[in-house]
């Protein structure tokens, strides 16, 4: 059995006791990790493909140890300029062993971003007594318009001139 996964914002091909390098993990050293963005799962010729990760699929690893990776270096010239420039970088690597895969069992993880609460409809009073219908708003003040939006069951002053456009267009 083998999976893709993605663990550190890198996607791996992983077997049952292999042993990889990815960026550095926050874990310390012997502790264990649940990897639950599994995008793809094999099985022979069974394949089984997320959208994008497999639902209560994930796969258990050991971190092995922190370590730095080789040095890279990085030299930069322009030619006939007098400009030369060289830098060494050494990448913060982690070393874990993948001890198991499982397509199903896992926890659902829990986004980091708290959802915004919903904010609740209310619902509009579409009785209108007859009197009000032919009443011309530009002849009130502002005052009488909102505590006439208020005895309709409206929210403020646009919603009462909505209102009125309707009536009018249904006559």
């Amino acid at each position: 059995m083998y999976a893709i996964v993605e663990i550190a914002g890198q996607q791996f091909k992983i077997e049952k006791d292999q042993k990889l390098f990815v960026h550095r993990l926050q874990e310390d050293e012997g502790a264990s990790i649940n990897i639950d963005k599994v995008l793809l799962l094999g099985n022979g010729d069974n394949i089984t493909l997320g959208a994008p990760a497999i639902e209560g699929a994930f796969a258990e690893a050991k971190v092995l140890g922190h370590l730095k990776g080789d040095k890279v270096i990085v030299f930069k010239k322009k030619r006939r300029k007098g400009y030369r420039k060289k830098n060494g970088h050494r990448q913060y690597l982690t070393q874990i062993q993948i001890s198991s895969i499982s397509a199903s069992g896992g926890k659902k993880s829990e986004s980091k971003k708290a959802a915004a609460p919903k904010k609740e409809e209310k619902p509009v009073e579409k009785e209108v007594e007859a009197k009000e219908a032919n009443t011309d708003l530009s002849k009130h003040t502002v005052a009488e318009l909102k505590e006439l939006a208020k005895e309709r069951g409206l929210e403020g002053y646009s919603a009462l001139k909505k209102a009125e456009l309707i009536e009018l267009l249904s006559k």
